[in-house]
């Protein structure tokens, strides 16, 4: 064992769960052997405690270091600010600033409200939705969060959220009296949402959804849903936490061209720093004057601070452009070394967020690619989060670990299940939410 699985394994006797994010257990990846702790991340890179360096090709801090780790701008900052002291009993006039560039970025949006959690600035859309409208039912596609409000989708059907993203998510705590309060639909669906519409219609509080996810929605779909749910009264909310900054600068609805009425932002926003912002027409924000919604770490300077340097920083950089381009070179370099191998994969996603899936053992082969990775000085998976820190030489780098990677895993799986399981040399990774046993 190495000091990096050993405090794990400790971690997991006082912490439920081992950690506090399910994406970042190294269950999802490949127990006993992905290193949950870094001591240092800069650009790409992090060193775990046993000082094992990697490059990072997965998440990149599950998609909120868009720059990369510790960007020098984003840095200078917030050391800047912190040492001027990033909390007193006054406002920071840096949310100010901040809400000001958002609406600059966005036409559409005339108010501002700001959290420092995705989950946060979820539960403060639906909350300011229903305000808005004095209505309760919550209408979802994509995922939101852990909240009770986006949970309580479960308690009819234990299942109806589990093709939005994360299976297994069990409703356990959420009150039994929000049965009832949630229903789902997907991406591209239009008689799932009708039907949710003739039901619910005046019901409705609101429709969260991310504007994309796997795969570009039809524009037409989008503008269906607005038009219906603004129809029967409804807000319309788009969840830019994952997509928002990545694939166009202000999010993806400005490129789709199609505007909710609130808009949610977290991740990327801050480049590895607690901000969440909740943006929206001023007719459904003020409601937010009429719902007690605070909380004293919203008040902090930190946050907008690191804000303001990102978006400045992104514009500047035209990030969007540069990591789309990292992300259909990862997904090249994917499909050409499983070619030349033959082993049969699948590629898929939009170009900042791609993806590729082993087309037989598909949980044994994603682990053992991983371990084999981990090996080669990576941490790779079946998905890449590109930022501003892949370069050319990184990415050449990778290429080559990728080619030796499928070349080892053609010549195992002619052997047979167990054989890639003897070459994982530890459990297969889980998928989902599963509560931990040891």
């Amino acid at each position: 064992m190495s000091i990096t699985q050993d405090l794990y394994k400790h971690a997991k006797q006082i912490i439920p769960g081992g950690v506090q994010l399910l994406s970042k257990r190294p269950e999802q990846m490949a127990p006993n052997q992905w290193p949950a702790y870094a001591t240092k991340a800069k650009g790409c890179e992090v060193w775990d405690l046993d000082g094992n360096h990697y490059y990072d090709m997965t998440t990149n801090g599950i998609g909120s270091c868009l720059l990369g780790y510790a960007d020098p701008d984003v840095t200078k900052a917030v050391v800047d600010r912190v040492q001027n002291g990033a909390m007193s009993s006054l406002n920071a006039p840096e949310e100010v600033w901040l809400a000001d560039r958002l609406l600059e970025i966005h036409p559409w949006a005339e108010q501002v409200r700001f959290a420092r959690t995705g989950g946060e600035t979820c539960a403060v859309a639906v909350r300011i939705a229903r305000a808005a409208t004095g209505r309760d039912m919550v209408a979802i596609c994509g995922y939101h969060g852990w909240s009770d409000w986006y949970l309580a989708a479960n308690l009819n059907n234990d299942s109806a959220l589990n093709g939005q993203l994360l299976p297994g998510l069990a409703p356990t705590g959420v009150p039994s009296g929000l049965t009832g309060s949630a229903v789902t639909f997907f991406h591209g669906d239009t008689e799932a949402f009708d039907n949710i519409i003739r039901e619910y219609g005046d019901r409705l509080a609101c429709v969260i959804m991310e504007p994309v996810r796997g795969k570009m929605p039809e524009k037409s779909f989008m503008e269906h849903v607005r038009d219906e749910l603004h129809r029967v009264g409804g807000v319309l909310i788009y969840d830019e936490i994952t997509i928002g900054w990545r694939l166009n600068f202000g999010g993806s609805h400005l490129q789709m061209g199609v505007n909710p009425d609130i808009a949610v932002f977290a991740k990327a926003l801050g480049n590895g720093h607690p901000i969440g912002a909740v943006i929206g027409k001023r007719a459904v924000m003020d409601a937010a004057q009429t719902s007690f919604i605070s909380s004293t770490y919203w008040t902090e300077a930190v946050g907008p601070t690191a804000a303001l340097a990102t978006i400045n920083k992104l514009e500047r950089c035209n990030v969007a452009e540069y990591v789309c381009n990292v992300g259909l070179t990862v997904a090249k370099d994917w499909e050409e070394a499983a070619a030349r191998h033959g082993v049969a994969i699948s590629t898929g996603g939009t170009p900042c967020l791609m993806h590729f899936g082993f087309k037989e053992h598909s949980l044994a082969l994603r682990t053992l690619y991983i371990v084999l990775m981990l090996k080669e000085g990576f941490l790779g998976s079946t998905a890449i989060y590109p930022t501003l820190a892949h370069t050319d030489e990184i990415l050449a780098l990778h290429r080559e670990a990728i080619d030796r990677v499928f070349e080892k895993i053609s010549k195992i799986i002619p052997q047979g299940e167990q054989a890639i399981l003897d070459a994982i040399g530890g459990p297969v990774c889980q998928t989902g939410f599963k509560r931990l046993l040891d």
